[in-house]
Parts: structure tokens; C-alpha cells; sequence
């Protein structure tokens, strides 16, 4: 066997052997999830957190979940009125926060105040707050943009 003839036959073993790996890549059937048994996430639920974090403070602000930044409202004991809400105030872009007190959301750089739902009260903006839907399975706290 001449040397041309080893190297091509060697390049198409490398070529055919490789190429499974090309076609399991390219399958719309992966699965990235850890826990194959949850589907949360083919749902378009996010975990931003645990109920163990929720319920220390009451409050779970997450800056950097797969969806941005989540503040989360609640405790275990009232997951059927979590409150999520991109923190982000919508006049400069500051970090609200929750005055449960008060039952809103408070700008602390210019006074902004929104509601409950994100709707915008009072104060220099008048863009409400991005909300979204969240829930608590299996000892983790989810959100999901609405």
C-alpha cells in the first residue's frame, strides 16, 4: 500500500467514525435538562431560586436567572399570590424595592411607586414594571415571563 492510499484510507475512517457524533448534534430531540423526570423548563419555567431562600426574608432577588433579573414576593405560605417583577425601574433603570407595608414597589432613587401587578403609581415614570408568573414545585421557586 502506497502512502497516498494509507492517508486517504485513514482520513475517510476519521470522516465515517465521526460522523454519528455530527448527527446526534444536530437532532432536535436533545435533552439539556439535569432532571429529566422536570419539565419545567421545556414549559418556559425558570428556577431563580429555593424555599428556603424565599422564606428567609420574604423576598428573592435574583440578577442574573436565564430570564434577567426576578424579584420574587412571598413566602411557601402564600404561593398562590407570589408577586415577580423585573426590578429594573423602568424611569432610570434603578433597583426597586418591595415596602410590604405599603403593598407596592418603590423606587429609591426618584420616588417611583408601582403596584401590586407592576402598574405604575406615582412619580416620574409611567411604564409599569415587566411581571411574571411564578410558583413554587418541588421546593423551588419558579418564574415564567408573561
Amino acid at each position: 500500500m502506497k502512502r497516498r492510499e494509507f492517508i486517504n484510507w485513514v482520513g475517510l475512517g476519521c470522516l465515517a467514525s465521526s460522523l454519528p457524533v455530527a448527527i446526534a448534534a444536530c437532532s432536535p430531540e436533545t435533552s439539556t435538562s439535569a432532571n429529566p423526570g422536570s419539565n419545567a423548563a421545556t414549559k418556559g419555567w425558570e428556577k431563580v431560586g429555593t424555599v428556603a431562600q424565599l422564606d428567609k426574608t420574604g423576598e428573592l432577588l435574583v440578577e442574573n436567572s436565564p430570564i434577567g433579573a426576578v424579584l420574587v414576593v412571598g413566602t411557601s405560605k402564600t404561593a398562590k399570590s407570589l408577586i415577580a417583577v423585573n426590578p429594573t425601574c423602568t424611569h432610570q433603570g434603578c433597583t426597586i424595592a418591595w415596602k410590604a407595608k405599603e403593598s407596592k414597589f418603590v423606587c429609591p432613587c426618584h420616588g417611583a411607586k408601582f403596584a401590586r401587578d407592576g402598574k405604575a403609581q406615582d412619580g416620574p415614570t409611567k411604564e409599569p414594571l415587566k411581571t411574571y408568573q411564578a410558583k413554587i414545585e418541588s421546593g423551588s421557586v419558579l418564574v415564567q415571563a408573561t
